[in-house]
């Protein structure tokens, strides 16, 4: 009987324990939401920003998107931000996630100006080797750099790749697969630019509701 009361009063502790653990995480889950909310709305101001400088547009660029169908990208609805100036969009910049990173998902965004050159390039994540494929991140390396104004020269550039495969893009010594997703990824995005171009240059500054991208 002793061993049951025992028992019954430990289950009992435990359970007010969990209970009140459980509270404790909501409410600190409440009260820091709109911190964790302003501290992603800036980092991802930041890096937009990278792209398209802050006071170069008409509009907040952080606002002004609209969200469409885009599993060429690696997503099935994808965010797009607008650069807008006198009314024209002059950029956009598209996400992309690419699975051909050496260690797995590369995720990065491209700004594609009007024209379908390329206004800059940012690796957001990824899990490639330190000191070989990590040079994609500007904090390693400028290489991302590269592609910037460049465009593809039609449906099948051979030029856009790697040197390796006989393109004019650098790989790293002694990684390729890093640099030859990345450039696959950057490809993809011009490609599906010009495929989406009206939609994507019809202004925006409010979030739109998603939708398919126009053929």
């Amino acid at each position: 009987m002793e061993l049951l009361a025992s028992l019954k009063k430990n289950t009992l502790g435990i359970s007010i324990f969990a209970v009140v653990t459980a509270g404790l995480i909501a409410i600190t889950q409440v009260m820091t939401a709109d911190q964790i909310a302003e501290n992603k709305r800036n980092e991802e101001s930041r890096a937009l920003h990278e792209i398209v400088p802050e006071g170069a547009t008409d509009t907040d660029l952080v606002s002004s998107k609209m969200t469409i169908s885009a599993p060429e990208l690696g997503y099935q609805t994808a965010t797009v931000y607008q650069a807008i100036n006198n009314g024209k969009v002059d950029t956009v910049i598209l996400p992309v996630i690419t699975p051909e990173g050496y260690s797995g998902n590369i995720s990065l965004i491209v700004g594609v100006n009007a024209d379908s050159t390329v206004a800059g390039v940012r690796v957001l994540a990824h899990q490639e080797t330190p000191g070989l494929g990590d040079k994609i991140d500007l904090k390693k390396s400028d290489w991302i750099t590269t592609f910037d104004g460049k465009t593809l020269s039609g449906p099948v550039d051979q030029s856009w790749a790697v040197k390796k495969d006989g393109g004019e893009f650098d790989q790293f010594t002694g990684a390729t697969i890093t640099p030859r997703a990345v450039v696959g990824a950057v490809g993809m995005a011009i490609r599906f630019f010009d495929l989406h171009k009206e939609e994507l240059l019809t202004p925006v500054t409010t979030t739109s509701a998603p939708k398919e991208a126009s053929q």
